[in-house]
């Protein structure tokens, strides 16, 4: 499974990097091969300074070796060798009206001391991170996640859709960090799935994000927008580092396992601004969103 998993992202990373590259017309991905000592490595791509995006990466990594006593105690396990590997990315556009977005699939593997397989799941999501809100890019961005759940199963989207709004939350400020999307995680063999029924929806679930993303950056990148706007762009990225760094799973067990830093932190944006207790006006574009912010919404029966 592992050599299957792999291979895919492999393949994915090509096709979205080409695409966005495509998009941009400016920038390209610089690629960047690295080796994790302890075994494994990966395949960093990074775009920056373009027309549409000033900032993104799009990542693979397949790392393996011993766990640290750490994750080994929150797993609860005595003996830790394990095999991870997925592809990451986020991207940071130039103009606010454009959303951010994250998405990640991976697959994980741990093994006993005869070296079998004792456990192995599937992970991953998407969600979207707009500075303004456009209740159309809302609607179809959920549409697509639902599409690809749908096949597989008629209860995924609706139990990934609130895994996601109770994850991406950023506790200490009382707000979501974006619009939501689909988070699924421990996706392991059932008597109803198989290990491939859990790869095809994964597959399925990564094969539908340039659907997702591409028609909302298409309809926005061109709107004109204000150095006040930008502001704005830049307070919000502040919230979406402080969630990186406090709350997400998937840089903390990077931080954790000696992973690479500059892949592990390539997901924060270039400018960020942190003002003291700012707040935007009372019926402001910028207040509407903060009240979606508030209250996880059901878009599509809106």
């Amino acid at each position: 499974m592992k050599e299957q998993f792999y291979a895919y992202i492999q393949n994915l990373q090509d096709t979205i990097t080409s695409t966005l590259e495509g998009i941009d017309g400016k920038a390209r991905f610089q690629e960047d091969l690295w080796e994790r000592k302890e075994g494994g490595g990966g395949r960093t791509r990074v775009i920056e300074n373009g027309a549409v995006f000033e900032k993104g990466g799009v990542n693979i990594s397949a790392v393996h070796g011993e766990l640290p006593e750490v994750l080994r105690k929150q797993f609860g396990v005595a003996h830790g060798e394990f095999y991870a590997c997925g592809l990451s990315l986020v991207i940071h556009p130039v103009n606010p009206m454009v959303p951010t977005v994250h998405a990640n699939w991976r697959y994980f593997e741990m093994y006993n001391e005869a070296g079998e397989i004792v456990t192995q799941w599937f992970g991953g999501g998407q969600d979207l991170t707009p500075y303004y809100l456009f209740e159309e890019d809302a609607v179809h961005f959920h549409q697509v996640c639902k599409q690809a759940c749908d096949p597989h199963h008629p209860d995924f989207y609706a139990q990934f859709k609130k895994q996601c709004d109770n994850y991406f939350w950023n506790a200490h400020r009382n707000e979501a960090r974006g619009l939501g999307g689909l988070f699924f995680d421990y996706l392991k063999e059932t008597p109803e799935f198989s290990m491939q029924d859990r790869f095809n929806f994964v597959t399925e679930v990564g094969n539908s994000f340039l659907n997702s993303y591409v028609p909302i950056v298409e309809r926005r990148k061109e709107l004109p927008y204000t150095a006040e706007q930008r502001t704005w762009q830049e307070v919000r990225r502040g919230r979406y580092v402080e969630f990186n760094l406090v709350h997400d799973r998937g840089t903390l067990f990077g931080l954790k396992t000696n992973g690479r830093i500059e892949s592990i932190l390539m997901s924060l944006p270039p400018k960020v601004q942190w003002q003291y207790n700012q707040h935007p006006e009372e019926d402001s574009q910028e207040a509407a969103l903060l009240k979606v912010l508030a209250t996880p919404k059901d878009w599509l029966s809106a």
